[in-house]
C-alpha cells in the first residue's frame, strides 16, 4: 500500500523500536480503513463482527495501556486517480486483458465496496460512543493523518500507508508489538532525511517512476534504488521541474553540461595521448627502457629490474586516473540518457494531478483544532456490544475497567473531584510495583463504596467469576487485541479490585498515596537488608569470601581419622608391597577387634 517498488523496504533500516511511554500523553491519528482491513484479515470468519470487536480491544489499549490520545481519521471521496488505479488493479488480478477495457474518465470516482462502507459506518457509531473524535478526510485518510501530524495537531500516525511521507507526515508508525518490549515501530522523516538524503519532493517523484495507489504503472523498467540514483543529485525544489522536463523529451544530464547525444560524443573530454606503460611492470614507460634502468616505482634494492605486475593490477599515475574519471563519467552520463529516453517515452509524464494531491495543503474538514475525547456512554455501550457480539454485561464491564479507570485517573489528576471509579469504587491503595515486559506499573486497589450510587459509570459491580459469550472464537495472538483483565475478589465482606496502572499516571492523580507507598517500600527494604546484614555477620564486620564460605578439602584435611578408619588402614597397608607402611595405631588389639566385628 502506498509506493510501490518494495518502498518499506528501502525506509526499513531506519525504524526505530520505540517502548510503552513513546505514546503516552500524546495525541495520534489512527487509519481507521488501515485498522478495519488488518483486523478482518486476521480473524475473519473466526469472530462475529470482527471489525467492532478488535476496534474496540485495540482503542482500549491504545488509551489506557500506552496512554495516547487516538483520533481516528476515516476516507472520504476516493480520486478518480485512485478509482482508476483500483480498477485496473482487480482486473489485473482477474487476468483480464486491460487493453481491450475502456479507459475511465477523469473525475469519475468508484466508492469501495458496500459491505466495507458498512463495516466503517459501524465502526465510526461506536467510537463516537466511546467518546473518542472521529474526523472524515476528503480524499485519502493518511492524507488528512499527514496533514495534523504536519500541521502539529497530533504527534504521530498509525497507518500503514508509505505515502503518509509524502503527504507530509513526520512521524508514522507501522507496527504496534505489545508483547514486546519495545513495541512501536516508528518512522520519523528526520531519520529518512539524514540516512538517504531524500525529502518529501524526492519522495514524491520516486513514486512517479516507481508507480503508486494513484499509478500502478510508473515508469516501465525503473525500480527503487534506479529512481533514488537518479534522482539524488538534484536539489529539492528542483528535482521535481527536472522531471517534467525529462517528460517533455530534454536529456537533462545530471553534470549540467550535455543535453543530447549528439553534443555528448563531441563534448566528452579525453586525454589527448595515451601515455605508454611497460607490460612487466603496468607502470609509465617502455619495457624496453626499464630493461635497460629499471623503474623508479619498483625499483628494488638487489638491482634486479622491474617486477612482474599483478592480476587486476591498475596504475595510478595522473594521466590513468584521468582516463579512468572520463570512462566512468562516460558511463554514468550513458545510463542517465537512457533513463531519460525510458521516462520520454511515458505518456502525459509526470502526471501533475498526482503532484498537486501530495502537495495540497487542507485534504480534510477545517475544525482539526477543535478535536476533544468526552466521556463514553457506557450504557449505551455495553448494550450495543452485548447486542452486536453476543457478550454478556458483566464481560463487557470488565473489558472496559482499564479504559475506565485510565480515564478516571487522568479526571482526578485534573480536576481533583471526589468522583467514584464507574461511581462506586473508591483508591484504597497501591499494592506493588510490577514489571511487565520491562515496564514498571503499579498495582492499584481499588474498594467498592458502601454507599455508592448507580451514576455514570457500570451500575452493576463486577463480579468475582465471570464467564461471557463470544460468537465462534474469544481469544486472539495479538496481545494488543484484549486488554489486561483486572482482578475482582471480596475480602472480608468488601469488593475489591486490582487493577495495572501507569506509575506517573497514579503519581498526577494520588500524590499522598504515592509517597506513602514509595516510604513503606523503603522502610521495608532497610529493614529486610538490615536482618540480613545481622544473620551474614553478628558482629557487623564483613567477612571475607574464605571465610564465609570454608573449603569442604580443607575441612576433610583437617578432621582425624575415625577409629575405624585407621584399622582398616592399618590392615590393608600391611604386607603391601611398594606402599609405604603406616605408623602402628596406639589402640589395642581388643579394641580394635571390637570395632570391628561392633
Amino acid at each position: 500500500m502506498g509506493v510501490g517498488g518494495n518502498f518499506w523496504d528501502l525506509l526499513k533500516p531506519y525504524a526505530r523500536s520505540e517502548g510503552f511511554d513513546f505514546l503516552r500523553e500524546k495525541r495520534v491519528a489512527v487509519d481507521l480503513s488501515y485498522w478495519i482491513v488488518q483486523n478482518e484479515t486476521a480473524i475473519k470468519g473466526q469472530a462475529l463482527n470482527p471489525h467492532i470487536r478488535l476496534i474496540f480491544f485495540r482503542t482500549i489499549n491504545l488509551f489506557s495501556k500506552f496512554g495516547a490520545y487516538p483520533v481516528f481519521v476515516v476516507d472520504g471521496t476516493p480520486s478518480h486517480l485512485k478509482s482508476q488505479a483500483r480498477i485496473k488493479r482487480y482486473f489485473r488480478a482477474s487476468g483480464v486483458d486491460m487493453s481491450s477495457l475502456p479507459v475511465p474518465k477523469d473525475g469519475i470516482s468508484v466508492e469501495r465496496n458496500k459491505a466495507f462502507q458498512k463495516s466503517v459506518k459501524e465502526c465510526i457509531e461506536f467510537l463516537q460512543l466511546l467518546g473518542m473524535p472521529v474526523l472524515r478526510a476528503e480524499g485519502e485518510a493518511e492524507a488528512l493523518c499527514a496533514q495534523l501530524n504536519r500541521e502539529g495537531h497530533v504527534d504521530a500516525c498509525i497507518t500503514a500507508d508509505s505515502d503518509a511521507f509524502l503527504f507530509g507526515a513526520k512521524c508514522v508508525i507501522k507496527h504496534i508489538r505489545p508483547n514486546s518490549k519495545d513495541p512501536l515501530e516508528c518512522y520519523l522523516m528526520s531519520d529518512i532525511e539524514a540516512g538517504l538524503g531524500l525529502k518529501r519532493k524526492h519522495l514524491i517523484a520516486i513514486s512517479l517512476l516507481v508507480g503508486s495507489d494513484h499509478d500502478l504503472n510508473g515508469i516501465q523498467g525503473i525500480g527503487v534504488d534506479k529512481a533514488i540514483r537518479f534522482l539524488k543529485p538534484f536539489s529539492e525544489e528542483e528535482v521535481l521541474n527536472r522531471l517534467l522536463q525529462v517528460g517533455r523529451g530534454e536529456n537533462i544530464l545530471l553534470s549540467g553540461d550535455i543535453n543530447s547525444n549528439s553534443d555528448f560524443v563531441t563534448n566528452v573530454e579525453s586525454p589527448k595521448s595515451k601515455l605508454p606503460h611497460c607490460s612487466l611492470c603496468g607502470h609509465p614507460g617502455s619495457k624496453k627502457a626499464h630493461f635497460q634502468t629499471s623503474c623508479e616505482i619498483c625499483v628494488s634494492v638487489t638491482g634486479e629490474g622491474c617486477t612482474q605486475k599483478p592480476p587486476g593490477f591498475k596504475c595510478n599515475c595522473a594521466r590513468c586516473s584521468l582516463e579512468q574519471e572520463a570512462k566512468e563519467k562516460r558511463k554514468r552520463e550513458i545510463w542517465q540518457l537512457k533513463i531519460c529516453e525510458k521516462i520520454a517515452l511515458e505518456p502525459n509524464f509526470p502526471n501533475s494531478d498526482i503532484i498537486d494531491m501530495y502537495l495540497r495543503d487542507n485534504n480534510g474538514t477545517d475544525d482539526v483544532c477543535d478535536i476533544s475525547w468526552k466521556n463514553p456512554d457506557t450504557e449505551m455501550l455495553i448494550d450495543y456490544l452485548a447486542y452486536s457480539q453476543r457478550w454478556e454485561p458483566s464481560y463487557i464491564r470488565k473489558m472496559m475497567l482499564p479504559f475506565m479507570s485510565t480515564l478516571y485517573l487522568r479526571d482526578v489528576a485534573s480536576n481533583r473531584s471526589d468522583i467514584l471509579l464507574c461511581g462506586q469504587y473508591e483508591f484504597h491503595s497501591i499494592q506493588r510495583i510490577k514489571k511487565r515486559l520491562g515496564h514498571q506499573l503499579y498495582a492499584v486497589k481499588w474498594k467498592r463504596n458502601a454507599n455508592a450510587v448507580a451514576g455514570v459509570g457500570l451500575t452493576t459491580p463486577l463480579e468475582p467469576d465471570l464467564h461471557h459469550e463470544l460468537g465462534e472464537a474469544d481469544e486472539s495472538a495479538d496481545l494488543l487485541e484484549e486488554p489486561d483483565v483486572p482482578q475482582v475478589y471480596i475480602e472480608d465482606g468488601c469488593w475489591f479490585l486490582l487493577t495495572d496502572e501507569e506509575l506517573k499516571l497514579v503519581q498526577n492523580a494520588y500524590p499522598e498515596k504515592v509517597n506513602v507507598f514509595l516510604k513503606e517500600k523503603e522502610l521495608k527494604e532497610k529493614k529486610s537488608k538490615g536482618k540480613k546484614t545481622n544473620l551474614e555477620s553478628p558482629r557487623g564486620v564483613q567477612l571475607s569470601i574464605t571465610e564465609f564460605y570454608r573449603s569442604s578439602k580443607a575441612v576433610g584435611a583437617a578432621k582425624p581419622p575415625s577409629e575405624v578408619e585407621a584399622v582398616e588402614s592399618s590392615k590393608n597397608n600391611y604386607g603391601s608391597p611398594g606402599i609405604k607402611r603406616k605408623e602402628k595405631s596406639s589402640i589395642s588389639k581388643s579394641v580394635r577387634r571390637r570395632l570391628l566385628f561392633a
